[in-house]
């Protein structure tokens, strides 16, 4: 092997037949692996910090049949004539992860396909049986644990890719390509693809427990940002308040009702062209006053903003003519073809600032500095990413990246407006995207109990990616009947699920089968798809608004132990929503149980996911002893109960100790 190693930055790089791999220490008990075939290594976007910090005394051991790397608890070695990688635990020697060895019936561990000035690349890793895996962003598969599940590494409206995954064996991973791909976690191989890059890059991570290897990748893509006060409490909004008036009717009412809203939400077509980015002055005659009377009633103001510039807005001309738009690599230079509009370019720093100066102009200026950034996949129509370029690179190479860019816009503008705390709303996100003040939610889902199952997995797979602040739209966003008793009943279940998401909003296109006719629309804007119905608590009846009411309250009631948590995940990356084997992974059966969670380190919750269900199993995490936050009756832990949930309440439980930090929430 010495012929063919050299050190290089504390690590090693192997050559053979113009193939190069370099595996350096990464951050704590950490390595990042990138492997060309070009003359060099390139300096490409990616998610990983630049610099981060890295202990020192890592060695490389080299003999005459292989290199090794050992740095904290990870060692790497590289053996055999095609430099097959191993990746092992130091202190006991235990094989993790290993790259699929050659025989005459398979490919190679790592191949790259040429193509027009990149490659198509795939990496393949021997499967483990009994690994189970987690986190890949959000998705609507409605798994918590992936293992077996084949998954596209591109972003959709509801699908979020964030290729971070943890393993029940005791590592994390990394694939470190913004790129379009999949990952395929099969029972025969892992195989990461990349459909086109210019070089693989990976990083790689072992830890104690699965909250150590949450904070090792903070630390290595960036801690979370600091958590608003105003995030902590509920959040109102639906498809769509059209007019100012309207929206202060709303705010005035639940201020009338002593119902606490922290945020209300203006959705889109406030404007009058996509690409203002400003009110339209019709519906939304004075701003400012509509700001400073929210304000008055304990109430902030969001904006939904979206990238998209139609053709004949004002701004479209100058953007275009700078470069400032995503282009098409064949065909007029528009991303969605039913609207005639364009997604101005986020990876271009210029047009960031930009954007944001219209921003500025149409928002800021009014006392606003909260915005949801909705369709920010991008939502491409048709979605053809080897068709659209960035400033970065064709789609297909970088179309990953965007939505951090995209946050990164509003999270460097809103810095130099004075705020202390940013964090924007977003559909969609990606590496990284919690050190730009990144929430999630998880899109335009159906209101159905199944949906809401799914939301389970989704929410808790995506705080195991590194983004501690995610909701959905309370009652799913499309196809609920605000008279129908079926999603009533869906309403109240979710809106107890919802009160122990990191952020609490009702949303959604609500539909009324045997409503009057709508009168007319005073600023011409009537449309079937955005129809007029209610959603507010009030909206649903009186029996239903009483329990509706009464989640608010408790959210209220919990703020301090919600932004207590959000410290937390500031400092060392543990989000406040967290599957169970995240607090006991010592207790086996934590590791099988996907439709319960924790909420910070105290309250433990059980979703109602089914239509009619009074009670259901619960299980509690065996080394503590728990207290049933309604009734006061105590539980050993290591057991499974039957627990009551009347139409009221879902069960929680409350892990002995933490009774003090709760004093008063559940009464």
């Amino acid at each position: 092997m010495k012929e063919f190693t050299t050190l290089e930055g504390q690590g090693f790089v192997w050559e053979r037949e113009h193939e190069r791999v370099w595996v350096m220490p990464w951050g704590k008990n950490g390595v990042r692996v990138r492997i060309t075939k070009e003359e060099k290594f390139l300096d490409l976007p990616q998610g990983l910090l630049d610099d981060p910090a890295t202990p020192g005394g890592a060695q490389v051991v080299i003999d005459d049949t292989s290199v090794k790397l050992i740095h904290g608890e990870v060692t790497v070695s590289l053996t055999g004539r095609f430099g097959q990688l191993t990746f092992s635990r130091t202190s006991d020697d235990a094989i993790l992860l290993q790259e699929r060895a050659k025989t005459t019936a398979e490919h190679l561990a790592r191949t790259f396909i040429p193509g027009k000035g990149s490659w198509k690349i795939e990496q393949r890793f021997f499967a483990d049986d009994a690994e189970k895996l987690y986190g890949l962003g959000q998705r609507q598969h409605g798994y918590l644990d992936q293992k077996g599940c084949t998954m596209d590494l591109m972003h959709r409206n509801t699908e979020v890719s964030i290729p971070f995954m943890i393993s029940n064996k005791g590592y994390g991973f990394l694939w470190n390509n913004p790129g379009v791909g999949r990952v395929e976690l099969g029972r025969n191989d892992t195989r990461w693809v990349a459909e086109a890059a210019r070089q693989l890059d990976y990083y790689f991570v072992i830890d104690a427990s699965p909250a150590a290897l949450l904070q090792r990748y903070a630390e290595v893509t960036g801690m979370p940002t600091a958590f608003p006060e105003w995030g902590a409490g509920f959040w109102q909004c639906k498809l769509r308040y059209k007019t100012q008036k309207e929206l202060l009717e709303v705010a005035r009412e639940y201020h009338r009702r002593q119902l606490p809203v922290s945020v209300i939400i203006i959705d889109f077509h406030h404007w009058a062209k996509a690409g203002d980015w400003t009110f339209d002055p019709v519906a939304w005659p004075d701003p400012s006053a509509m700001v400073k009377e929210l304000k008055a009633l304990g109430m902030e103001c969001m904006v939904s903003i979206w990238p998209t510039v139609d053709y004949s807005c004002e701004n479209f001309a100058y953007m275009n003519n700078h470069g400032l738009l995503l282009r098409n690599e064949r065909g007029m230079s528009l991303q969605n073809g039913d609207t005639l509009e364009a997604f101005y370019d986020a990876t271009r720093p210029e047009a960031r600032t930009y954007l944001w100066e219209q921003v500025r102009k149409g928002y800021v200026r009014h006392g606003i500095k909260l915005f949801w950034l909705d369709t920010m996949e991008p939502e491409l129509i048709p979605l053809e990413f080897d068709n659209t370029r960035f400033h970065l690179g064709n789609g297909l190479e970088m179309a990953g990246i965007y939505p951090l860019c995209h946050q990164q816009a509003f999270y460097e503008g809103l810095l130099s407006e004075g705020e202390t705390a940013p964090m924007t709303l977003g559909r969609s996100a990606w590496v990284g995207s919690q050190r730009y003040g990144g929430a999630v939610w998880s899109a335009d889902i159906p209101s159905t109990f199944d949906s809401l199952r799914r939301q389970v997995a989704g929410g808790l797979n995506i705080a195991l990616s590194g983004i501690p602040w995610w909701t959905t739209d309370i009652g799913g966003f499309h196809g609920g009947d605000i008279d129908d008793p079926i999603f009533r009943e869906l309403m109240v279940r979710w809106f107890q699920y919802g009160v122990f998401c990191p952020i609490m909003r009702l949303h959604g296109v609500r539909r009324q089968v045997n409503a009057p006719a709508p009168p007319g629309d005073p600023i011409g804007k009537a449309n079937p798809h955005h129809p007029t119905v209610p959603n507010e608590v009030w909206s649903y009846g009186e029996e239903v608004c009483a329990i509706l009411s009464d989640q608010i309250r408790l959210r209220h009631r919990l703020r301090p132990y919600i932004m207590a948590q959000m410290k937390v995940a500031e400092t060392i990356g543990l989000p406040p929503m967290r599957p169970l084997f995240v607090d006991f992974p010592e207790d086996p059966k934590t590791w099988w149980v996907e439709d319960q969670f924790m909420f910070g380190p105290d309250i433990l919750v059980a979703p109602i996911l089914s239509l009619g269900a009074r009670s259901r199993a619960v299980y509690l995490p065996e080394g503590t002893k728990w207290r049933d936050a309604w009734t006061g009756a105590e539980q050993a832990g290591g057991a499974t109960l039957e627990a009551e949930a009347p139409l009221e309440r879902i069960p929680i439980y409350i892990r002995a100790g933490g009774e003090g930090r709760l004093k008063g929430v559940f009464a």
